[in-house]
């Protein structure tokens, strides 16, 4: 038996317990891990209360990214073994949940982690790196020197995207709502750091490139907030619009995007998960700069599994600075 998070109904923190479950036998394919760590996502919010673009089947288990060790493999499966130490590629199934004590995954979701990583770190790659990769360098097509729009610089999504396009020579402009974090972010490498509760977004970044404005924009808000990124995107930008925390409808500025022929790109991981050749693209270039210690995931707070409420209460406060972690 295993302890497993799981919900029978929608809504807040709340509505999560701990169920005590069988073990689930691996199929053709997949694999089981003992898990030992899982990292939250604002993903887990928009899921549980059926807000995701994938619909949960009640009573559904939720988490999207762990770290554990290998303890049954199913047929077919020859890349990995009893006793290897892995961590996941978000899928976004609902068949597929890794909050808990074990977790049954596909075997191509793994991938080994590298030695240097805690259990903690291990946990908070994929889903960050895999995000900033294939928005700024598949999607945005991003290179050296460019100058990149980073809104939401502290959550992990954000972080993970900073230290990608510092490592790969741009220019980081980063945002964050309010002044608290405003050391944070500039502490992940970003030129400069916009604080928008207080500052005119557009107005500032023209200003910090000589009346430009960014090519890139990186953004997860959306909603009302999709404006003021088009005010800070430069002739001929593309912003890439990965989530929509804002919460509210959003409007797409026609005029302005048109008359400064800029390009909107709503994008979400899975989809470049779900290709191969540019999941391979991904996974190589994530683990290479991991391997060398470019990238490394920051950690805010880690929590206990038997405060798996209280987690998800503080994922929805806003006030992180990386990635929440959930030790079992």
């Amino acid at each position: 038996m295993s302890r497993i998070v799981r919900f029978h109904r929608f809504g807040g923190p709340e509505v999560l317990q701990i169920d005590e479950l069988p073990e689930d036998k691996p199929g053709p394919g997949e694999v089981r891990i003992k898990v030992q760590a899982f990292a939250l996502n604002r993903a887990d919010y928009l899921y549980r209360h059926n807000m995701h673009a994938v619909t949960p089947r009640l009573p559904s288990r939720i988490g999207y990214e762990a770290t554990g060790i290998v303890e049954a493999v199913g047929p077919q499966v020859t890349e990995f073994k009893i006793g290897d130490r892995v961590s996941n590629v978000p899928l976004g199934s609902p068949e597929y949940g890794v909050c808990g004590e074990s977790a049954l995954l596909p075997a191509y979701t793994l991938m080994p982690v590298p030695e240097h990583l805690s259990v903690e770190e291990a946990t908070s790659i994929w889903m960050q790196y895999m995000t900033a990769w294939g928005g700024l360098i598949s999607f945005g097509d991003m290179k050296a020197g460019d100058t990149v729009l980073i809104t939401a610089g502290s959550s992990s999504a954000g972080v993970g995207a900073i230290q990608l396009a510092k490592d790969a020579g741009a220019q980081v402009i980063a945002t964050t709502r309010t002044r608290e974090k405003k050391h944070f972010v500039a502490s992940l490498g970003a030129e400069h750091v916009i604080v928008t509760d207080e500052e005119d977004l557009g107005a500032r970044v023209k200003s910090l490139t000589d009346g430009k404005g960014a090519r890139l924009v990186f953004d997860p808000i959306g909603g009302p907030f999709l404006e003021r990124c088009a005010a800070a995107t430069a002739f001929g930008g593309k912003i890439i619009l990965y989530g929509l925390l804002s919460g509210a409808p959003t409007v797409v500025p026609i005029i302005p995007m048109c008359l400064n022929e800029i390009s909107l790109h709503p994008y979400s991981m899975i989809t470049i998960f779900n290709d191969p050749v540019r999941r391979k693209a991904g996974l190589n270039y994530v683990a290479g700069r991991l391997a060398c210690d470019s990238f490394r995931p920051v950690i805010d707070r880690v929590f206990p599994l038997d405060e798996i409420v209280e987690a998800h209460r503080y994922l929805e406060q806003n006030n992180q600075r990386g990635k929440i972690v959930v030790r079992t």
